[in-house]
């Protein structure tokens, strides 16, 4: 059996160390998220594809990264976090490598669905901070990692303009590339291996099953607005979702190793921190959709102000910076008042922040004003997040609970970007442009989301710790009791 971290000799690497290559690994992964949108147009004449196939860049990743995520994060809780860290760094590298060198859309599409692959990097983040940071750490560690998956999609819109402009489209690829071999490199000498492991086998029944049902749900909310809501092919996606869903919950309540143990997710802190990440994901992922043609609109139309792709990034910057800072604070915050507090305070003003918008955006210093208080409200929200699920579960069950909560914030970027589009573009100029009331009523649909999650947010119990989940644990699988055991011997000496 592998020892407990407090019985680790003086070889096992600084958790300093550690985190670097953590946080090395989710920047590469949140920056794939976002430096592609800005330049599908580049993309869509250089592979000499149109506009409806050219979206498969975006709709691949989301698809294949909703799959992913939850499975590796649960495959890690089983067989090692470290071990399949690096082999989601490994398949980031690949997806972005055969990205980089794509000759063809399909290529390109392939690749980003390798690219997916990579999302298990954040469940499995924060599975390896709780297993090995000092306890006091936890906190403020987590902060900044969810912090970074933030900034990271904020930051991509920065660099995708002068990147494309100083060397080509390819090397949005190839500058994550390096990074994930580095990062891969690193994790696999310097990351020390969890000692804390569920026990049982994989359910690849429960997998399929929770795969189908994600792919059915996203690609029909991603592509409902271009096949058309009513379209068979979407109604029937929505329906298969549906069905495909109920037979995932029946088979993980009868199974004796589930994939995603549905106790844990009615544990009143995680549903309703996942309804509010549902809710975040709404207007988070939209915003950063949105925002950038917002402000390249041409100034003709009367409200926009005719940014280039790199100006509008760089207008964005302020928001990314506001989001880093306010996830290293957001650990000191939780640590003196809950993240319970801090997930409230991020929500209120998430909320506040897009009214504004809504209501006052004819200059640009205004427009900065609001982002840049948006993105705090994000940098502190998504900390907390990530912090009352991982507080809120066993050891055991920390990397497919966090890759569930960052799923459901997936799905609720899919479901805002589509609600958004609807909106934004019901009417239309003669030139195409859309109206400036449909950005308003847009963003006044995303501050009310917002508000939402702020009420749900007042509702989220603080757990008083997972040790009644655990014990139900141990009576599955007594052989948890030995370690657990032999953890709290080895912490009390």
């Amino acid at each position: 059996m592998t020892r407990p971290r407090a019985d680790r000799n003086s070889a096992t690497p600084d958790y300093r160390l550690t985190f670097v290559v953590l946080c090395a690994g989710v920047s590469a992964f949140s920056l794939l998220q976002s430096m592609v949108n800005p330049v599908l147009p580049t993309i869509e004449a250089a592979l000499d594809t149109d506009q409806r196939t050219v979206t498969w860049v975006l709709t691949a990743y989301l698809l294949s990264a909703s799959v992913f995520t939850p499975i590796v994060g649960r495959i890690g809780d089983k067989v090692g976090k470290e071990r399949m860290l690096v082999v989601a760094l490994g398949a980031l590298a690949v997806g972005s490598l055969i990205a980089a060198l794509a000759p063809t859309i399909g290529v390109l599409i392939f690749a980003r669905v390798v690219q997916g692959i990579g999302g298990g990097v954040l469940p499995l983040t924060f599975g390896i901070i709780r297993d090995e940071f000092p306890a006091e750490k936890v906190a403020g560690a987590i902060g900044t990692a969810a912090a970074l998956l933030a900034v990271g999609g904020g930051l991509g819109l920065v660099l995708s303009g002068p990147v494309v402009g100083a060397l080509s489209y390819h090397w949005l690829f190839w500058l994550p590339m390096i990074l994930t071999v580095a990062a891969a490199l690193a994790a696999a000498v310097w990351v020390p291996e969890s000692p804390v492991r569920t026990p049982g086998r994989i359910n690849l029944l429960a997998a399929g099953l929770l795969s189908g049902w994600l792919v059915c749900l996203l690609l029909a909310i991603s592509q409902g607005r271009v096949w058309g809501w009513a379209s068979p092919l979407t109604v029937g996606l929505l329906v298969g979702a549906v069905v495909l869903a109920a037979s995932w919950v029946r088979v993980e309540v009868g199974s004796p190793d589930p994939l995603i143990d549905m106790r844990m997710m009615r544990i009143p802190a995680v549903w309703t921190t996942n309804l509010v990440s549902l809710l975040f994901g709404i207007g988070m992922y939209s915003l950063f959709a949105f925002l950038p043609q917002f402000l390249q609109t041409p100034g003709r139309t009367g409200y926009g102000f005719g940014a280039s792709v790199t100006e509008s990034g760089l207008l964005l910057l302020p928001q990314s910076a506001a989001t880093f800072a306010a996830g290293l604070l957001s650990g000191r915050l939780a640590a003196r008042h809950g993240s319970k507090r801090v997930l409230v305070i991020g929500a209120f003003l998430s909320a506040g922040s897009i009214l504004g918008l809504t209501l006052v955006h004819e200059q640009v210093w205004q427009v900065l004003v609001w982002t840049t208080l948006m993105g705090a409200a994000f940098g502190l929200a998504f900390a907390a997040m990530s912090n009352l699920v991982v507080e809120a579960v066993p050891r055991s069950q920390t990397g497919v609970a966090s890759g569930m909560n960052a799923n459901i914030r997936t799905i609720g970027g899919a479901l805002g970007g589509a609600i958004l589009a609807s909106v934004v573009t019901a009417g239309a100029r003669p030139d195409g442009l859309p109206v400036e009331s449909g950005y308003t009523q847009g963003f006044a649909v995303l501050a009310g989301t917002g508000l939402l999650a702020a009420i749900v947010a007042l509702f989220v119990p603080v757990a008083a710790g997972p040790e009644p989940e655990e014990l139900l644990d141990e009576v599955r699988h007594p052989e948890l009791a030995v370690v657990a055991a032999g953890t709290l011997v080895s912490d009390t000496r």
